[in-house]
C-alpha cells in the first residue's frame, strides 16, 4: 500500500479542490441505517468551507495517497476568549490560559475517509496542523446529537470538556479538545467530562 502524503494547502488550492473535499465531507459523515441524526449536506458543508476559508489564520492539511483520505482545518482561537462564549459553567482554568497565550486552534472539521487506519491518519492530520501553527491545544464543537462524530472524535485523542450554546443558535454543542505534547496533556488532567456532562470547572 502507497504511503499517505500529508500536505499543507494555501487558500487558491483550497478552492481547486472545493468538489473533491465536498466528496470526502459527504463519504466521511455516511449516516448509519437508522441513525435519525440529519447531517448538514454537501452544500451546506461549501458554504462553512468558503465562511472558514475568509478567517485570519486559516489553514488546512489534507492527506492523500492515489486520492484525497483526510483532511482537517481551521484557525487560531483569538486570546479575547470569543471562541467560549456560551460555554456552560466557567472555563477551565488551564484552558482559558492557553486561549490567553495564543496556543489554541479552533478545527472548523476534521475528515477521514473510512479506512482500516482512519484513528492513526486522523490523529497525524490533527497533529500536523498544530504542529504547524505551533499550537498546544486543538478544540472543536460537535452538535451534542451528532453522536457518531463524537464517538468518533473520542476514538482520535479529543477530551470532551463541557456544553457550549451560542447566543444566536438553539443548538447545543459538546466542546472537545485535543492537547499536544505531555505537558499538556498533563494540565488537562481532571478536566475530561463524559458526554451529556455539564463542564468541570477550574483547573
Amino acid at each position: 500500500m502507497a504511503p499517505v502524503r500529508l500536505r499543507r494547502l494555501n487558500r487558491w488550492q483550497v478552492d481547486s479542490l472545493r468538489e473533491d473535499l465536498a466528496d470526502l465531507y459527504v463519504e466521511s459523515r455516511a449516516t448509519a441505517p437508522g441513525d435519525p441524526y440529519r447531517r448538514p449536506s454537501r452544500q451546506d458543508f461549501l458554504n462553512r468551507l468558503t465562511t472558514d476559508m475568509r478567517r485570519p489564520g486559516f489553514a488546512m492539511v489534507i492527506a492523500e495517497m492515489d486520492r484525497l483520505m483526510g483532511c482537517a482545518f481551521g484557525f487560531p482561537v483569538r486570546d479575547d476568549g470569543s471562541w467560549w462564549l456560551g460555554f456552560e459553567g466557567p472555563l477551565p482554568r488551564s484552558i482559558e490560559q492557553l486561549t490567553v497565550s495564543c496556543s489554541v486552534f479552533a478545527f472548523a472539521d476534521i475528515m477521514i475517509r473510512p479506512h482500516p487506519q482512519d484513528r492513526g491518519l486522523a490523529r497525524r492530520v490533527q497533529a500536523r496542523l498544530l504542529t504547524d501553527h505551533q499550537a498546544s491545544l486543538g478544540t472543536t464543537l460537535v452538535d451534542r446529537a451528532d453522536r457518531p462524530t463524537l464517538a468518533a472524535l473520542h476514538s482520535w485523542g479529543w477530551m470532551d470538556v463541557g456544553e457550549l450554546r451560542r447566543p444566536a443558535g438553539p443548538t447545543t454543542f459538546r466542546a472537545l479538545v485535543f492537547p499536544v505534547g505531555e505537558r499538556t496533556t498533563a494540565r488537562m488532567d481532571g478536566l475530561v467530562t463524559m458526554p451529556g456532562g455539564g463542564g468541570s470547572g477550574g483547573a
